[in-house]
């Protein structure tokens, strides 16, 4: 089980963050984390408007944690450029925004990103079919995207199984990230089901210690 442990990924989500001391609050957990996740929302696809391009500008090069840009919006295609050069090192879009996916895809690879695909909820795996041996993540959205802090949605734990169970035949590294709603209690269940990437807000930085949270976390997936 040590082994499954050391696979696990912490990505941690800047949005639920103190925004007025914000560096100092993503190097409380730096040592134990191995990501940092930016929710791009644009007031359309969800209905949270966030933050841009400035912030994870800001933060590269401060922080020595991998840029996991999560793009919440419509026509995720016109912003690639502007979050690679950002300094995003991951870029994960959603599946139900997007009319040419391989084109996407293709292009964040030119941009020197790794390619992402979102998913919500109800969206069928099948629509990654063609897809799935190009890219480097896919994140199953374990809440409903938009706000933070919503019950965890147990009926993504078979979506999660099934996808492990695919990528180990076209895509064997494949990243499985989830976000929303992940706890001590939810994260065991997830990783068992197949994630590696836990995508975490709240739980974290509303903690009163949340280096600690995080290797609790990490532990109770073992």
């Amino acid at each position: 089980m040590m082994e499954q442990e050391s696979k696990i990924k912490i990505s941690l989500s800047i949005l639920a963050a103190d925004f007025s001391c914000l560096l100092a609050e993503v190097r409380k957990v730096e040592g134990e984390a191995e990501l940092l996740h930016f929710d791009i929302m644009d007031g359309h696809f969800v209905p949270n408007i966030s933050f841009g391009a400035g912030v994870i500008k800001e933060l590269k090069g401060k922080v020595n944690l991998l840029f996991d840009v999560h793009l919440m919006v419509d026509h995720p295609e016109e912003l690639v450029d502007v979050f690679s050069q950002a300094g995003a090192d991951f870029l994960v879009a959603h599946l139900e925004t997007v009319n040419h996916l391989d084109r996407l895809v293709t292009r964040m690879k030119e941009k020197g990103v790794k390619a992402g695909v979102a998913m919500n909820p109800t969206t069928p795996l099948c629509f990654l079919d063609c897809i799935l041996p190009r890219l480097e993540m896919v994140l199953l959205m374990t809440v409903n995207p938009g706000f933070g802090g919503q019950d965890f949605l147990y009926n993504v734990l078979p979506k999660i199984a099934e996808l492990r169970k695919v990528a180990k035949k076209v895509n064997p590294e494949l990243d499985i990230a989830v976000d929303g709603g992940i706890t001590e209690k939810t994260a065991p269940e997830v990783v068992r089901a197949g994630a590696n990437v836990l995508i975490v807000g709240n739980s974290v930085f509303a903690s009163p210690d949340p280096a600690r949270t995080i290797r609790r976390l990490k532990r109770s997936c073992q």
